[in-house]
Formats: structure tokens, sequence, C-alpha cells
């Protein structure tokens, strides 16, 4: 009788302690790899962010780059159904001329009945495989503007000429816009930037031979006044028009002119 009270305690404590202690050792395993999973997620989370905003900042800076490259080469892009309404069978033969070249003549070629070509004015050391074809094909060539192109006179229905002009001293763009205008049978149409948006680059003054120079609206006038050269007021309320219907609101001054006759 009096050893069953001592042990009664005894194994109480024991079954509870080893009980408690049990629950210790057991729970512990489930937390360490609960923070090790969170820890993991939390990881991963934070390396995606940074690797997505990464890629937005690099892809903004590549079209912020491209833009001022060639500021008006879009507006071409997008202005193709607009000029197609607008000239209708002068389409049929287009010439291109201007940096990126590649990327127009790829665009209008797929137009219905429309056959083009492209001049580069600039070295195409870093064109894809695609302007490479069209460069071997003879679709795009690179020549200087600065002189006479190898082409008959009255060659092309249609010649538009975009952002080139902007790298070209006076001197020569005297020389170019006639030349143009000699190998065009109706129409010449010109691309060029506002005086706002001209900011000239190291890189530019690398590639183009010199910081480009946009012009402002008046300066043009006076310039085809001076070069014999008509602007084209029924295709420009053509345009206009047409662009209204699919609200192209282009960001480079356009110019219609008509060709030497």
């Amino acid at each position: 009788m009096s050893r069953r009270p001592g042990n009664h305690p005894t194994r109480r404590f024991t079954r509870s302690g080893s009980t408690i202690f049990h629950q210790k050792t057991s729970s512990s395993p489930i937390l360490s790899v609960t923070f090790v999973l969170l820890g993991s997620f939390l990881f991963i989370a934070y390396f995606y962010r940074s690797s997505w905003n990464t890629s937005i900042s690099i892809d903004k800076k590549q079209v912020s780059i491209f833009q001022s490259d060639f500021s008006c080469i879009f507006d071409v892009q997008q202005a193709i159904p607009v000029l197609k309404k607008t000239y209708g069978d002068s389409m049929h033969r287009v010439l291109h001329v201007g940096p990126d070249s590649c990327s127009v003549v790829s665009r209008l070629i797929k137009e219905h009945e429309t056959e083009a070509w492209g001049v580069e004015p600039y070295d195409i050391e870093d064109a894809d495989m695609d302007c490479r074809g069209l460069v071997h094909k003879g679709f795009v060539r690179v020549a200087d503007i600065k002189f006479p192109l190898p082409y008959r006179a009255k060659s092309f229905s249609l010649v538009i000429i975009s952002d080139a002009v902007d790298y070209l001293s006076t001197k020569y763009l005297n020389k170019t816009i006639s030349e143009l205008a000699r190998i065009s049978t109706q129409n010449l149409v010109i691309f060029t930037g506002y005086p706002v948006h001209s900011k000239a680059r190291v890189s530019q003054q690398t590639k183009f031979g010199r910081p480009g120079k946009t012009r402002s609206t008046t300066w043009w006038a006076r310039f085809f006044v001076q070069t014999s050269l008509e602007e084209n007021e029924t295709a420009l309320k053509k345009f206009n028009q047409a662009a209204s219907e699919i609200s192209y609101k282009p960001t480079c001054q356009i110019f219609h002119l008509k060709s030497y006759h």
C-alpha cells in the first residue's frame, strides 16, 4: 500500500512527459519543411518578378531605339492600305527607298496585284536571312542615293521614300529627290519627321554619316517650288479621307508629289 501511491505519479509523469516530447519531435520536421517550401516559393516569385521586369525594360529600350533610328518606318507600314486606296492602279509597281526597306517590300508584295522593289541606302550587315534573301533575288538593292540610281526613267508607278531624306544635306537632297521623281511615272510620296521629333544620336551619326536634320512643312513647301515639284492636292485629299476611315494618324510628315512630265 505504501508503494502504490508513489508509483502512480511517476508513471503519469513519464507517460505525459514522453507524449509531450513526442509531439515536439514529430511537429519539428513539419515546421522545417513548411519553412523550406515557403522560402523556396518566395525566392522563385522574386526571381521571376525580377526577370520579367528586366525583360520588359529591355523590350522598351529596344523599341525606343528602333523608333528613334527609323522614325517613320511604322507610319509607312500602317499607311500601305491607305496608299492603296489613294493611288489605286498606281500601286502595281512600287519602289520604296529608305532604311529597313526589306520589311516594307515584304509587306507590299503581299498586296494583291502589287510588285515591289526597294533601295536600302545604308549597309545591311545586321540584316536577317529574309532580308538577305530579298537582296539576293534582286528585290532590294543597297545603293548610295546621293548618286543616280540604276533605273530607267519612269520605271515605277509610285516611289515612296522614308527617313533617308533626313540624313541628306541640301546639296544632295536636290539631286536625290529629282532622281526619284525621274524614275517614277506618276507619283512620289515622302515620309519625313517633324522637327520636334528630331534627336541626333551618336549611333545615328556613325551609321548614317551625319546627324539627322528634319525640316518644317514650310521649308519643304519652298523646296518643292525651287525644284519644280508640284504637290498632288487630289492625292492628299484621298489619302486624308482614307486615313480617317481607319483612324490612321501618322506621326510623320507625308508629302504627295507629282512626278516630272
